[in-house]
C-alpha cells in the first residue's frame, strides 16, 4: 500500500510541476525518475485527465503505439498499398492478422475504398477550373435553372469493372486514377438535362464530327429546351471538344441566338451530367443487355426514368460543387 501511495504522489507531483511550466528534463531531475516515465505520465494525463490506473478495456494491443503510428504513416505515404504488403513490409518479425492492421487503420479514419477515376489535370486545367468556380460562385439559383447541360458518353456493352482500392478518409478525393476521356465502349450517345428533368438522348452512328454534332443539335436541342420549358433564353453548357468549338458550330449558335456557357477544359467535376452518366451506366448494366440493340433500348429507357427531383437536386447543390472545387484549388473533388 505504501508503494502504491508513493507512486500516486509521484504522479501527482509530475502533473503539478508540468502545470507550473517545468519541462520533462527538469521534472526528471527534480524527482530523480527517468525522463521516459515523466513523459508517459504527462501523456496519460493529457489523454484521460487523470494519472490513476484505469480499468483495462480488454486484451492489450499486440502492436505497440510506435508500430501503429508507423503503419498509419506508411499508408499515408503509399495509399495503394495492400494489407498483405503492409504486413510483409513492416511486421516481418511479428505474427499479426491482417484484420488487426485493418482495425488500427479504421480507428484512424482510414478505410479501403475504390479509387475514383479522374482525368489527369495539368496546372493550367486547375487554374481554369478555379477561375470558373470563383467567378460563378455568386450566381443565383435561377441562373443555373436556365442552363441546359449537354455531353456525349460511350457506354460499354458489358461494362468496365476494373477497380483499385486505396486508403483514404471519407468524403475525400485523394489518390485518384487518371483516365482519358472516351476510353472505349460499344455505343456513343448524346443527351442533355436541366433542373426540370432529362432532355433528349440520341445514339451517334459512326464518328461524330462538327457536321454531325450540328445535326444532332438541330434535331434535339431546341425540342429538349421546349419540353423542359426553359424558354428561348436558356444557356447551353458543352465542353471544349474541337467539334463543339468549331467556327461553323459557333456560327450556328449565333444564328440560332443560343448563349453558350464559357467552360474550362478537363472539368468533369464541374458538370453535373457526369453524375447522371454514372447512374445511367449502373442502371443499364443491371439490365444485362446482351447486344447493342438492347443496350441502346435500355439506355433510353433508363434515361427517361431519371427523376425530376434527382435532376433538380444536382442543380440545387451546384454552389456546393463550386465551393468544393475552390477548396481543392481547381483539383479533383468528391464530385
Amino acid at each position: 500500500m505504501k508503494n502504491k501511495e508513493h507512486t500516486r504522489q509521484v504522479r501527482d507531483t509530475v502533473v503539478k510541476k508540468f502545470k507550473a511550466g517545468f519541462g520533462y528534463k527538469k521534472i526528471s531531475q527534480a524527482l530523480n525518475i527517468p525522463r521516459s516515465t515523466v513523459q508517459a505520465i504527462i501523456l496519460k494525463w493529457k489523454e484521460y485527465q487523470t494519472t490513476a490506473n484505469l480499468p483495462r478495456p480488454g486484451r492489450p494491443s499486440k502492436l505497440s503505439a510506435h508500430t501503429r503510428r508507423r503503419l498509419i504513416r506508411d499508408v499515408a505515404t503509399r495509399p495503394m498499398i495492400t494489407l498483405d504488403e503492409l504486413r510483409d513490409l513492416q511486421l516481418r518479425w511479428e505474427t499479426v492478422h491482417r484484420t488487426t492492421i485493418s482495425c488500427i487503420l479504421h480507428k484512424s479514419g482510414l478505410y479501403g475504398r475504390v479509387a475514383r477515376r479522374k482525368p489527369f489535370l495539368k496546372d493550367i486545367h486547375k487554374k481554369c477550373n478555379l477561375k470558373f468556380a470563383t467567378s460563378h460562385l455568386g450566381d443565383t439559383p435561377n441562373m443555373w435553372k436556365k442552363v441546359l447541360w449537354s455531353d456525349e458518353t460511350k457506354i460499354e456493352l458489358f461494362g468496365n469493372n476494373a477497380k483499385r482500392y486505396v486508403w483514404r478518409k471519407s468524403n475525400t478525393a485523394e489518390h485518384t486514377i487518371p483516365t482519358v476521356k472516351h476510353g472505349g465502349g460499344s455505343i456513343m450517345v448524346w443527351a442533355c438535362f436541366s433542373s426540370a428533368g432529362t432532355g433528349k438522348m440520341v445514339k451517334i452512328d459512326g464518328k461524330m464530327d462538327g457536321a454531325k454534332y450540328r445535326t444532332t443539335l438541330e434535331e434535339n436541342l431546341m425540342e429538349s429546351a421546349k419540353d423542359l420549358r426553359l424558354g428561348r433564353r436558356f444557356v447551353l453548357q458543352q465542353d471544349n471538344d474541337p467539334k463543339h468549338k468549331a467556327k461553323s458550330t459557333m456560327e450556328w449558335f449565333k444564328n440560332k441566338h443560343i448563349q453558350v456557357l464559357e467552360w474550362p477544359s478537363q472539368s468533369p467535376d464541374l458538370n453535373p451530367i457526369e453524375n447522371l452518366w454514372k447512374e445511367l451506366k449502373t442502371a443499364v448494366h443491371k439490365c444485362s443487355p446482351s447486344n447493342l440493340t438492347e443496350l441502346q433500348l435500355f439506355c433510353k429507357e433508363e434515361w427517361e426514368k431519371m427523376s425530376v427531383s434527382r435532376c433538380a437536386k444536382l442543380i440545387e447543390t451546384y454552389p456546393k460543387r463550386l465551393t468544393a472545387v475552390i477548396a481543392a484549388k481547381g483539383g479533383a473533388t468528391k464530385y
